[in-house]
């Protein structure tokens, strides 16, 4: 192999014009032969006993040519690509100029990282939204574990009422029509009365009566119904109420605090939930302000990066998705159907994000080189360790045998270039008094395990979408 020549034809991208020796190609070709002889068929052979020579008169000298350079081609680009010390950011385009007896020249094409400026890291200027925690957060955190630990007990003395939790037959029709509608026909269905859990009009008409009770419901589909067969049409329920049953909550005492948590006292019960809450909110607050930097290092990133960089990164993220929907016992083409949904729509849902991912991935990378960012290879060992304990891995080769070290070293360097901006910007401490009222504090207290996800090597990117709910539950 030899690495002829290197060129920029354009912008972000580099082409090598390389070659492959007469004997190398030559190896190549009979190996080639080896292979497919045997498949080969020639008038008046027995398949694969016809001579090379005869075999290359009937198909032409080249016969072996195209198996031979799918090995040579890869192998001698990324000996050149080694040489060159290029970063290729997508695939190579080849190009063959010529091949023959005398070997083989071809160019290779590719897309690499651009130029990267970024006018300003340190000394970024942020505001950090403080929560405060107040004693209704902690009272409805408290009373979160509370209903969770509460007893049903079964109703035999009056009707259902709101906030019970029946248990009921029910089969659905559109008015006018013989045949139940799809999926609106349960049995032995869980429903806490007044959760809106059904469409509007279906919960109230269940409330005043008892056990035993079979009697229809009507209701009105909205227009905005997301089963558009069933939007706007009224509906004729038959029901049957099989149990109701209440939720009774236990004392707030020294008791409820042993039983849900290792204190002994609910005065202690109760600061610790304090405690965890202002956790929570200084946690939310320092994401708040990384993710505010990372706003700023984008703002001030100037590159021209290669569409393939945002498309790679797409595509990496609808990896991940389908990943998570595979832990929950989805695919990503069920996910679709369910959801109405398109694998087109879902990358341009993708794309912005990704788009930010890749400029911030630039400009960590350029911080880490103006500031000379290095990491130690007890760095890049703890790291393994880490992620092996993280995922419940004993065998720590097991890990590096998966990563590679130099992706580790790389991602640590980043977070080092991250931490290095966040210990030099400019951070004011704002109260967020409207959060009081709006947030949703949902902290699982159950004071039984703390889970503290320090790294987060799968790249989580969330992405929220509405569930694909069947046709009688509400909107």
């Amino acid at each position: 192999m030899s690495l002829r020549n290197t060129t920029t034809p354009e912008k972000n991208v580099v082409e090598l014009e390389i070659s492959v020796d007469r004997e190398t190609f030559k190896a190549a070709v009979d190996e080639a032969f080896k292979k497919r002889a045997p498949k080969i068929s020639v008038p008046g052979f027995r398949r694969g006993k016809a001579p090379r020579g005869l075999i290359e008169k009937m198909y032409g000298k080249g016969v072996f040519y195209e198996d031979a350079l799918e090995v040579v081609v890869p192998a001698a680009f990324r000996e050149a690509l080694a040489e060159s010390g290029a970063k290729p950011v997508s695939r190579p385009e080849y190009n063959i100029t010529e091949v023959g007896e005398d070997g083989v020249v071809f160019t290779a094409k590719f897309y690499v990282k651009p130029e990267v400026t970024i006018s300003q890291y340190k000394g970024l200027e942020v505001e950090r939204l403080i929560v405060p925690v107040t004693d209704e957060m902690v009272d409805s955190e408290i009373n979160r574990v509370r209903v969770r630990n509460g007893r049903e007990i079964e109703v035999t003395d009056r009707p259902a009422a709101e906030g019970d939790i029946v248990d009921i037959d029910y089969s659905g029709k559109i008015k006018g029509e013989d045949k139940p509608f799809e999926g609106g026909t349960a049995e032995h269905y869980r429903l806490k009365l007044g959760s809106g859990a059904f469409i509007p009009g279906f919960e109230p008409q269940i409330v005043g009566h008892k056990a035993g009770d079979e009697f229809e419901i009507e209701v009105t589909f909205p227009e905005d119904y997301h089963a558009k067969e069933l939007a706007g049409k009224p509906a004729i329920f038959s029901v049957k109420v099989n149990s109701v049953k209440f939720v009774e909550l236990p004392e707030l005492d020294d008791e409820f605090a042993k039983d849900v948590s290792e204190f002994d006292t609910f005065a202690e019960y109760k600061a610790d939930v304090r405690a965890k809450i202002e956790k929570a909110h200084e946690n939310a607050a320092e994401m708040g302000v990384s993710e505010k930097l990372a706003d700023k290092l984008v703002a001030n990133l100037e590159a021209d990066i290669p569409v393939c960089m945002i498309d790679d990164e797409v595509e990496d993220m609808l990896r991940q998705y389908d990943n998570r929907l595979r832990m929950q016992g989805l695919s990503l083409d069920v996910y679709l159907k369910y959801t109405d949904n398109t694998l087109e729509k879902l990358r341009e849902e993708f794309r912005p994000r990704a788009e930010r991912q890749v400029k911030l991935r630039l400009a960590l990378e350029k911080i880490a080189e103006l500031e000379n960012i290095t990491v130690s290879g007890e760095e890049i060992e703890k790291e393994y360790d880490d992620i092996a304990k993280s995922y419940g891995i004993e065998d720590v080769e097991q890990v590096k045998n998966s990563i590679d070290r130099e992706m580790i070293e790389q991602d640590l360097k980043l977070r080092a270039a991250m931490k290095l901006v966040r210990d030099n910007a400019v951070v004011t401490d704002k109260i967020d008094e409207l959060s009081n009222h709006s947030h949703d504090h949902d902290h699982d207290h159950d004071h039984d395990h703390d889970h503290d996800h320090d790294h987060d090597h799968d790249h989580d990117h969330h992405h929220e979408h509405g569930d694909g709910s069947e046709g009688t539950k509400g909107d």
